[in-house]
């Protein structure tokens, strides 16, 4: 419902229908449940309907499996174009090194059943710093991309990022950023205020 009146009345306003999403379920073990959504610019990337799943998790190791989905950069040539994998994940704050371990866990697995795409990235609200990523970054050439700087609105912690494989990822431009809402306005948005939107701060790459 949320998503549909957003895109509609919103980024979609005048006719325009240029964005769209791919949402999962309602996660959680306790009365509080989350949902992963990717918004995306049709004019930009598709994507790939039939690679849409969660993480299964048998063992129950996260508290909130991550969503999976697939893209493809539109203009090329099919067989040209980037295509790339994104994981969604927010950790559980009380959980952190049992389940940054085991997304080293889910990249392998989603790498594998990937049909052979390589370009495989975790983000979201890790809610861990770029140094704690657990056995997730103890996998050879898997690094962070944000890194020494703060991500929640009140410049305090680094919590949320992009994870990739660099070999693979030979796209990456190198450019990547927090983008401070409360910039949005003149005078500039208090503290306060932006809390108001979130308590963290978009990461673009």
């Amino acid at each position: 419902y949320f998503l549909d009146n957003f895109l509609r009345n919103y980024v979609n306003a005048g006719g325009r229908h240029f964005y769209d999403y791919v949402i999962g379920p309602r996660l959680g073990r306790s009365n509080s449940k989350e949902q992963y959504a990717f918004l995306y610019d049709t004019t930009a990337v598709e994507v790939n309907r039939n690679s849409i799943y969660t993480v299964n998790d048998p063992q129950d190791l996260l508290h909130r499996e991550p969503l999976v989905a697939q893209f493809r950069v539109r203009g090329p040539a099919p067989t040209e174009a980037f295509t790339f994998v994104l994981v969604n994940i927010h950790t559980d704050p009380d959980e952190t090194d049992e389940e940054l371990n085991t997304l080293g866990d889910v990249y392998r697995a989603v790498r594998q059943s990937s049909s052979g795409e390589d370009d495989i990235i975790i983000l979201g609200d890790l809610n861990v710093d770029d140094r704690h990523l657990g056995r997730l970054g103890e996998i050879p050439g898997v690094r962070p991309i944000v890194n020494r700087v703060f991500t929640n609105t009140r410049q305090t912690k680094l919590y949320d990022n992009f994870v990739v494989h660099q070999p693979s990822t030979a796209e990456f431009t190198g450019r990547w950023g927090v983008f401070d809402v409360r910039q949005l306005v003149n005078p500039p948005l208090t503290t306060e205020q932006a809390l108001e939107i979130s308590d963290h701060l978009p990461i673009w790459s």
